[in-house]
């Protein structure tokens, strides 16, 4: 299984930035996806996850900012970030957690620059 992620970099505060996520090499339909990151000297935190069947679920801090899809024909997870903050800076990674198994699949992260 892998997981490839793009869309990060550089934008100022107000902005925004679409992340996508394409898993490779299982099926993902009965899988939850999702987003995480990790900004420096702080842990990982959840952004957003969503089911195979759509329902999704936010992090309070970026509740009506973010947006959290799937294309489970392409095997793709999107986040698109609006109305980024400075304290959204971080690396975003995206997950896949096997509904069956339990087990997570992580792909690199890409990198979000907010700046003020």
């Amino acid at each position: 299984v892998q997981l490839q992620a793009s869309g990060g970099g550089l934008v100022q505060a107000g902005g925004s930035l679409r992340l996508s996520c394409a898993a490779s090499g299982s099926s993902f339909s009965r899988n939850i996806m999702g987003w995480y990151r990790q900004a420096p000297g702080k842990q990982r935190e959840l952004v957003a996850t969503i089911t195979s069947g759509g329902s999704t679920n936010y992090a309070d801090s970026v509740k009506g900012r973010f947006t959290i899809s799937r294309d489970n024909a392409k095997n793709t997870v999107y986040l698109q970030m609006n109305s980024l903050k400075p304290e959204d800076t971080a690396v975003y990674c995206c997950n896949v957690r096997a509904v069956a198994t339990g087990i997570n699949y992580w792909g690199r992260g890409t990198l979000v620059t907010v700046s003020s």
